[in-house]
């Protein structure tokens, strides 16, 4: 009676426990091993690694709590039982009455010792355990040797995908839509020169189709590679749908005749805008006008990243703004799927992530990017950051940047605006935050300042009405001025 009640007690609080691991740990793990069991039908017949893994759980059902995890218990009963057999006729044989029954069994009790049962069921669990481990290991080996083929496989798929179908795929499309383009529109007509980058050089034109006033960007790709690149910056600035805080591409054209037919031209058309946030902060764009553009380049952004994108070219020159002086993204020439990042160092050395060294990243690196262009909305002007100016060439830079070092606080900066770029430009991509947190921080800066603006014109108007010398500026002088950040 005793070892029963006592078999039972354990075994419940040992089910218990399992059914927490069960539901707390081994349930994703048992679906993921289901999973690859699923994909591997073909394969003969063999121990499941999921039937194994179940009779690890199951261990704890089968401990079994005997006589002979109490030596002495046994012992001292059979020692009674002795004396009972051995007794002689002529000698009084021993009563066997309720004093001497509670006696033995008081006996019995004691003998039943707690670190004894302790270690016995821990014994037994850890023989159970020894056991069905095993034979989970040698399952998930027999697994492991069959799906290891299959990984490096998808791999090599994955890698063939990105580097050959993918490009093909963009330059075909490029090909296809600059033919039937040409054929309903013509060839643009290029005027004067209005920018210059890396790869290529944009004009103006008058009007092409039904879109007026245009850009076209004109790019003569040297090698294969820059064909993807170009090509790929087509089709994802192509077949993105149109958002107000991104530059839309309209239309392109191959010019075959280019340079005698030797190598062709891509003119890649698309809106023309006023100018380039670089250009807007060198002519004196006053502060609120610099916040709202930041703020239109976070919406920019959160739409790419929404689309599976990371620009990886955030910069004042790749944001334009219209007669409104309203931001639009530009210039996806590095623009990638997330899942199809192939690790390469490309963007701008100040803008870089230090993680971008390591061929392992993600979008957050937009969110770095961003933190630096932030801090010339905050200065003010286009001149590089002190601590950047130090570094004699840029691989100085990017050993720096790696190590910690990061632009000084812009003179007249807010404790606001500051502490939103030190979190974006955080070294550890992690504890960087999120555009959507990003778009609403600024939104705070701007009505603080308008709140502080207002009640400084209100105190102003009051001083007027009082009397005050006509000396004090007019608040139509007042606003003409250019405001640091911290005011």
């Amino acid at each position: 009676m005793v070892l029963g009640r006592l078999n039972h007690a354990v075994a419940g609080k040992l089910v218990s426990s399992v059914d927490i691991l069960r539901d707390s740990y081994t349930g994703t793990l048992t679906r993921c091993l289901e999973s690859l069991e699923t994909l591997d039908r073909d394969s003969p017949e063999e121990a499941k690694t999921t039937d194994a893994l179940k009779q690890i759980l199951n261990a704890a059902y089968q401990v079994e709590i005997t006589v002979r995890s109490s030596s002495s218990f046994i012992k001292n009963l059979l020692e009674k039982m002795k004396q009972l057999v051995q007794s002689m006729p002529w000698k009084a044989p021993p009563v066997i009455c309720r004093e001497w029954k509670e006696k033995v069994a008081e006996e019995m009790l004691g003998n039943l010792s707690e670190s004894r049962l302790a270690r016995s069921i821990s014994s037994q669990i850890k023989e159970r355990l020894n056991k069905s481990h095993e034979q989970f290991s040698s399952a998930l080996r027999q697994l492991e040797m069959r799906h290891s083929g299959r990984l490096d496989k998808i791999e090599e798929h994955r890698l063939k995908l990105r580097k050959v179908h993918a490009p093909r795929l963009a330059k075909m499309a490029l090909e296809s839509t600059s033919l039937r383009d040409v054929t309903l529109f013509g060839m643009p007509h290029m005027g004067r020169e209005i920018g210059r980058g890396q790869y290529g050089v944009v004009y103006s034109c008058d009007s092409w189709g039904s879109h007026s006033p245009c850009a076209i960007k004109s790019v003569v790709p040297p090698d294969d590679k820059h064909w993807n690149d170009l090509a790929l910056e087509f089709f994802y600035t192509k077949n993105i749908p149109e958002h107000p805080r991104i530059v839309m591409l309209r239309g392109s054209v191959i010019d075959y005749m280019y340079g005698g037919g030797t190598s062709p031209a891509v003119l890649l058309i698309m809106d023309r805008l006023q100018k380039d946030l670089y250009t807007a902060i060198k002519q004196g764009l006053d502060w609120v006008g610099r916040l709202q553009v930041s703020i239109d380049v976070v919406e920019g952004l959160r739409y790419l990243h929404s689309q599976g994108l990371v620009h990886r070219d955030v910069k004042l020159k790749n944001v334009l703004l219209d007669r409104d002086n309203r931001g639009r993204i530009t210039d996806l020439g590095f623009c990638k799927p997330e899942a199809m990042m192939s690790g390469s160092i490309v963007g701008t050395p100040i803008h870089m992530a230090p993680e971008l060294f390591t061929g392992h990243y993600d979008n957050s690196v937009d969110v770095y990017a961003f933190g630096i262009l932030f801090w010339y909305v905050c200065a003010g002007h286009v001149r590089l950051p002190s601590a950047f100016e130090q570094c004699a060439n840029k691989d100085q830079l990017w050993q720096s940047v790696k190590k910690g070092l990061r632009p000084e606080q812009p003179v007249n900066c807010s404790e606001d605006c500051w502490t939103l770029m030190k979190g974006c430009w955080e070294g550890d991509p992690s504890r960087r935050p999120f555009f959507g947190d990003v778009e609403v921080s600024l939104k705070n800066i701007v009505e603080k300042y308008k709140r502080k603006m207002a009640n400084s014109k209100g105190s102003g108007s009051d001083r007027k009405s009082r009397g005050h010398s006509p000396r004090h500026k007019s608040s139509s002088q007042y606003r003409s001025k250019q405001i640091p950040a911290s005011r």
